[in-house]
């Protein structure tokens, strides 16, 4: 059962139909939020978010659109804060990968990677900062990744659309702060998710001081705290959740 103890403030979870988003979406409405829970392409398992949500007795709307689309993003954005106003927290989360070492790294790999990570930073946000700054209030929380604090092999996309996250996010908690709206950074490190199911686990956990591979609910901790009244007073800040591997 849902606490309710969030009862009228409302979050934007993009890409909340698997992995991270799937368990920052659930672990938002356990704290009390609103959730309103961004799909594209996957409606089965937003649906099923949904399903689960409001079993529990929280509270959930789902909204479909492309995060690289720019005008559809502006439209769902601005129709829904008109409607209901501004939400009290985004987490932009959505995001894909298309690997491949750089000498084989086509223009399609290329142009998806920033068009879907980085170019959503924009598209999502931008429409909606004017209904927080007149709030005065509220909590974004973006996405990036080790892969774009150190780089990584066969990544060079990814690494550049993770490594923009974090400049973009760190510019717009210096605009935002005196509206009291943090805007903090998340840099998951390898996570039990979709995306890690053909990565070289042989390879990759010798690397991780802890050994093992991060759980969603460990990052979905996080970002309920940074979306709490508690977090108030923190902002401008990137936060690894990574098992010491940086």
């Amino acid at each position: 059962m849902c606490v309710n103890t969030e009862t009228g403030k409302t979050v934007l979870v993009t890409g909340a139909g698997r992995g991270i988003g799937r368990a920052i979406a659930l672990a938002a409405a356990e704290a009390g939020y609103g959730l309103v829970a961004h799909y594209n392409r996957s409606e089965a398992p937003a649906a099923a978010l949904q399903e689960e949500i409001r079993s529990k007795g929280g509270s959930i709307e789902l909204i479909q659109f492309d995060v690289a689309n720019r005008e559809e993003c502006r439209e769902k954005l601005e129709a829904y804060t008109e409607t209901h106003g501004a939400f009290w927290g985004i987490v932009n989360n959505a995001g894909i990968t298309a690997d491949n070492a750089f000498p084989a790294l086509t223009g399609e790999n290329w142009d998806s990677v920033i068009h879907t990570n980085l170019d959503s930073f924009y598209n999502v946000l931008q429409p909606l900062i004017m209904p927080l700054c007149r709030k005065k209030r509220g909590r974004i929380i973006t996405m990036a990744s080790v892969s774009g604090l150190i780089g990584n092999r066969g990544q060079v996309n990814y690494s550049a659309s993770k490594a923009g996250i974090i400049g973009a996010t760190k510019a717009l908690a210096v605009e935002l702060a005196s509206r009291s709206i943090t805007v903090n950074c998340i840099a998951p490190g390898v996570i039990e998710t979709d995306m890690i199911q053909n990565a070289p686990m042989d390879m990759i956990l010798p690397a991780i001081p802890m050994g093992r591979v991060g759980k969603p609910e460990e990052v979905a901790a996080l970002a309920v705290f940074l979306l709490s009244d508690a977090a108030a007073y923190i902002t401008r800040q990137v936060i690894s959740v990574n098992g010491g591997l940086v």
